[in-house]
């Protein structure tokens, strides 16, 4: 008999991973999701890191079990195929072209927000090769000025959004996120929501943590309040555990209410 959640997505920074905690991604966690793995069970880790900074985390962790698949910056979709991360060529490519398209239409207007950030903030303003803008603020209130100011500027281009993680931040197309790539991944596995457990505990999270996406979600109990009320109005679990034995708490309940 399988079992009721077919697919598990979890962020990885404050979600399943505590940097300074020892280790880093507790044992309950990783022996509950080798145990579901070994059942047919596919595990996503859904994360704004790059690959060289996620398999880095990932090694310094020592556990033993892997992802069957990762979404990357938000975005990206790469499958194991028995010796690599390999990319899901065909989403990805769309992915970057679109992005590549919009990034163009804004680049010349995005002079002006960086010197309104530099004018007005000891923040960090850089370019990389996922965004044109992107955000180190000094400090959460100084993040929420600038993340208004933001909002207001993607109003100009339907198609941009910010992507919010603490004080960081970076512009991404609205068709990509956390939360489409995961309906991708469920889709391309021959599942549906019913079948999805999602879990994460901040801001850019939220494109997953939703019904559309995942019948069963979770936050741990660091979790940032917006992602918890958001979480409980759809009826999900908000672990009284931080991290990863709030995620494995959550994991938990819903296969005992499965």
């Amino acid at each position: 008999m399988s079992l009721p959640i077919q697919l598990i997505s979890t962020d990885f920074d404050g979600t399943i991973f505590a940097e300074f905690e020892s280790p880093p991604i507790p044992v309950r966690l990783v022996s509950l999701i080798g145990d579901l793995q070994a059942r047919g069970v596919k595990w996503v880790i859904n994360t704004g890191r790059d690959m060289s900074s996620l398999m880095e985390a990932l090694a310094r962790s020592k556990i033993s079990v892997q992802p069957d698949y990762l979404v990357l910056v938000e975005r990206e979709l790469y499958q194991h195929d028995g010796v690599r991360y390999a990319p899901v060529t065909e989403w990805n490519a769309a992915c970057d072209r679109d992005h590549a398209a919009l990034f163009q239409r804004v680049q010349t207007e995005v002079g002006g927000l960086i010197d309104w950030v530099n004018d007005r903030f000891h923040a960090t303003v850089y370019a990389d090769p996922y965004s044109p803008f992107c955000l180190t603020a000094g400090n959460n209130e100084e993040a929420d000025l600038i993340h208004a100011r933001l909002d207001e500027f993607c109003l100009r281009f339907p198609e941009l959004t910010v992507v919010r993680n603490d004080v960081y931040a970076r512009f991404s197309h609205v068709a990509y996120n956390k939360g489409t790539a995961l309906a991708e991944l469920t889709r391309r596995l021959g599942l549906t929501a019913a079948q999805v457990f999602a879990a994460g505990d901040h801001l850019n999270d939220l494109p997953m943590l939703k019904r559309e996406f995942a019948r069963w979600l979770a936050t741990p109990a660091n979790g940032i309040e917006s992602v918890k009320a958001v979480v409980r109005e759809q009826q999900g679990f908000v672990s009284q555990f931080r991290c990863g034995t709030g995620v494995a708490e959550g994991l938990e309940f819903c296969l005992r209410q499965a």
